[in-house]
């Protein structure tokens, strides 16, 4: 079964690479056939050199950096606000019933409509980014935790509750391991919208980010530095994403291996 798995992986780190590499080849073929001038459409090969300058000058790497930190901050109280409020709606039905419009209703706003107000009362620094990150984030992680919670079976519940068990050992023997994979679920999500938010507070009103390296080649019409900050929150959202799969693999390990010997069962 590991060695299927490895097997697996590679086969998909494979197709990976290879419709990578027909992207690029499509790319450059559509430079070289509509023949755009670079500040409209560059080759790959314009926009790896600008890459290399800008990892040369530092630029790329403190901005990345910046973009990094309010993605982080925003992901984690956006995270756990959203999961503290949905454990209390989950275990509060007349609550939820009460708040639940209010909460649909709120993500009828857009976020881009919200975050020039954000800039303005908290200025263009972190703070306003990280709340503006934690509000996009906050609503799937919100219902996805309620879900998570709602989905535990009654009979297990009132078996906690017939062997005595306090609030904080049903939650933590019982509650969290059964809606764990819903509310990892959540943070896939949840990590990548936040560098969405990021972004998009960036863009209304900031001096440094990847956002704002893309006002600064938008200016500029240096499109070719737009698509290296692009390809940038690209690999990152990618990361955040990459490491909630890999917490999934190590937290919900039991659920892996009952899923194996379901399908070895099925077999025989």
């Amino acid at each position: 079964m590991k060695r299927s798995q490895e097997h697996k992986g590679m086969h998909t780190g494979l197709l990976a690479l290879l419709t990578a590499a027909v992207a690029l080849l499509a790319w450059e073929l559509v430079v070289r056939v509509s023949q755009l001038p670079a500040f409209i459409l560059p080759g790959p090969g314009i926009v790896w050199a600008r890459l290399l300058t800008a990892l040369a000058d530092g630029s790329l790497l403190r901005h990345l950096w910046v973009t990094l930190q309010e993605v982080l901050l925003g992901l984690a109280l956006g995270t756990l606000v959203a999961s503290l409020l949905g454990y209390w709606l989950a275990r509060s039905p007349r609550w939820e019933r009460l708040l639940a419009p209010f909460v649909v209703a709120s993500q009828s706003v857009p976020i881009v409509a919200l975050a020039p107000l954000l800039v303005i009362w908290f200025g263009p620094g972190l703070l306003s980014k990280t709340l503006i990150c934690a509000l996009i984030v906050f609503f799937p992680i919100l219902i996805n935790t309620i879900i998570g919670l709602k989905s535990v079976p009654q009979d297990l519940r009132d078996l906690m509750r017939s062997l005595q068990a306090s609030r904080a050992q049903t939650l933590r023997l019982l509650e969290l391991p059964a809606a764990l994979p819903v509310l990892l679920g959540g943070l896939r999500i949840g990590a990548t919208l936040s560098v969405i938010g990021a972004v998009v507070g960036e863009l209304v009103g900031a001096d440094r980010g990847l956002g704002f390296l893309i006002n600064v080649g938008r200016g500029q019409y240096d499109t070719a530095l737009v698509f290296v900050a692009v390809f940038a929150l690209v690999a990152m959202a990618l990361a955040l994403y990459g490491l909630v799969v890999l917490a999934e693999r190590r937290w919900l390990w039991w659920q892996q291996r009952s899923n194996s010997l379901a399908l070895l069962s099925g077999e025989q």
